[in-house]
């Protein structure tokens, strides 16, 4: 049985950046991966956008930690020269009914300390973004976007260079509480027993299911898990965009983004759908669906233009039948909540995780030290 201090589970771009601080901080840990890679879900499967931290409840912890995390992001991104731009986004409007709910972007926005944002009327879009018809617009010039598998390698780098160690292939099987630790089975075919002063659960899409294999761990502070999958289209030939664009309808065939890559590329998504299982199976039946999306804000969209991309899935705390919460938040859970010593739960980091991952892998270590 090996004994070590830290064990974070899960090395998606939130359980590197736990890591990270960790190690920065003097800790002993080790990262456990139940892939071959760092980042193969979540972290990968998403539009790469640093968030400027608008349309969240204030006060939540994603308010707080995405408006920390995007200004520690911009700087780390700069020091370590991981690819990136503040591209700014357009929040648009579509028709004279939907200008309320630009309206109510720029009171969330007040509320939650985002002060750069632009009230735009029907020409100063056109100007912004040609190709885009809107009645109105709110531009956001600090959110960007970023290179994230770059990202996740320099989180890495940093953990490893502070004495940190990643196991792949490394499925935590089951867990039981002791008086002084927890203890893990780990692996697969041979699996091997490791006893940790300290636990985070950073499993992503799976950290339900890591709580619920844990002997000891209360039931009742296991939350139901959702998974919402959003589609992505690539745009074939050149972007007319410079931008990213956001329609602020909330349904989902018509709340479709525009999204740009480091490379000038377009993507289109994502939309919103629910699986009963982690399934990327693409639905190309929501092809036309995203044509008529689209074409609320971009008439022009050529015929035969989108091209199946890849599909994405979100951890949701809620699901389709209260689709219009927006109260949702991050859970963060340490012995104060579910009364286990030494362990931290990590359920719900869907958006704007990646924004916000230097600001939880902070918020983490404190209260692993405190």
């Amino acid at each position: 049985m090996e004994e070590v201090d830290c064990v974070v589970i899960g090395a998606g771009v939130i359980g590197l950046a736990i890591a990270r601080a960790l190690a920065l901080s003097g800790r002993e840990v080790v990262i456990l991966e139940a892939e071959d890679e760092f980042g193969t879900q979540t972290s990968s499967r998403n539009s790469e956008v640093i968030h400027a931290g608008i349309s969240y409840r204030p006060g939540s912890l994603k308010a707080t930690l995405c408006r920390q995390g995007r200004d520690r992001l911009y700087e780390y991104a700069r020091e370590r020269n991981i690819n990136h731009q503040r591209i700014g986004k357009l929040i648009v409007a579509a028709t004279e009914e939907e200008t309320s709910e630009l309206q109510t972007y720029l009171t969330l926005a007040q509320s939650n300390q985002v002060d750069d944002l632009q009230w735009l009327d029907q020409k100063q879009v056109v100007m912004l973004e040609p190709q885009v018809q809107a009645v109105a617009g709110v531009f956001s010039p600090s959110t960007g976007i970023i290179d994230s598998h770059g990202y996740m390698l320099s989180l890495l780098g940093d953990a490893e260079n502070a004495g940190a160690t990643i196991v792949y292939r490394s499925k935590v099987q089951s867990g039981e509480i002791l008086q002084d630790g927890i203890l893990l089975v780990v692996g697969g075919d041979f699996p091997i027993t490791i006893k940790a002063r300290q636990v985070i659960n950073s499993a992503g899409l799976y950290a339900h299911e890591v709580a619920h294999r844990i002997i000891g761990m209360p039931a009742e502070h296991i939350p139901e898990v959702f998974y919402a999958i959003g589609h992505y289209y690539t745009l074939s030939g050149r972007s007319p965009f410079t931008h990213l664009v956001y329609p602020v309808a909330r349904q989902a065939a018509l709340r479709v983004h525009v999204t740009l890559d480091l490379v000038g590329e377009c993507k289109f998504g994502p939309d919103i759908d629910w699986r009963t299982s982690v399934d990327y199976t693409f639905d190309q039946s929501k092809e036309q669906g995203f044509y008529e999306g689209i074409r609320r804000f971009w008439p022009a969209l050529p015929d035969h233009s989108l091209v199946p991309g890849y599909t994405g899935i979100r951890p949701r705390l809620v699901g389709a039948n209260a689709l219009k919460n927006r109260d949702t938040d991050f859970v963060i859970q340490d012995q104060s909540v579910h009364g286990v010593k030494g362990l931290i739960n990590l359920f719900g980091m869907e958006s704007p995780g990646l924004t916000s991952s230097l600001a939880i892998g902070d918020y983490v270590r404190d209260m692993v030290v405190k």
